[in-house]
Order: C-alpha cells, then structure tokens, then sequence
C-alpha cells in the first residue's frame, strides 16, 4: 500500500520545496493547481520520467485523494523512494490552503 501525507503534513513539505504532482486531467491543472505542481499525464509521463530525479520526495495528489494512491505505487516501482499520496486531493486541499492554489 502507498504512503498517505496529511494535507498538514503536505502543507509543510510544500514550503520546504517538496515536488508536488498534479495526476488530475490537463483541463483542471490548468483551471486551478497547487503553486508549483508539475501534471503528470501519459502524453508527458516519458519527459517526467526523465527530468525528475528518482531520489526527488514527491507529493502525488488528484482530485479526492483515490488515483493519487495507485500513481504513487506506479512511480515507486519506477525507481521513486519518497512518495506519497495527498490525503483528501485537491478538492480538500483548496478549501483546506486557498493561499497556495493558483490558477
């Protein structure tokens, strides 16, 4: 099973400069994401693959919280060791942290 982050805990690794990925879909991302998040799709999954270091921590997150939780086991069997999935996704988060959404 997946590492599951507190939208605290997420909270803080976000101001540390932890590495957040959005997994929602392309329209969403670019309505509304959380600062600094990087979208991960499969049109873009190979470009990710290469630009991310496998020792970077990442934050996974989707809409509620469910899909975040498999993309997670999906990149630790790529090779990533730090990841977690967003308790909650990002309906929570933005009602949760509106200063740290932007669209």
């Amino acid at each position: 099973m997946s590492k599951q982050i507190s939208p605290d805990e997420a909270r803080s690794a976000l101001d540390e400069g932890c590495c957040f990925v959005d997994i929602r879909d392309p329209m969403s991302f670019q309505g509304a994401r959380i600062r600094s998040a990087i979208p991960l799709t499969m049109q873009n999954l190979d470009q990710f693959l290469a630009d991310v270091s496998t020792d970077t921590p990442l934050v996974v997150y989707c809409y509620h919280g469910h899909s975040s939780i498999d993309a997670c086991g999906f990149l630790a069997d790529k090779g990533y060791q730090d990841v977690a999935s967003l308790q909650g996704g990002f309906e929570y988060w933005r009602q949760k942290y509106p200063d740290t959404v932007e669209s």
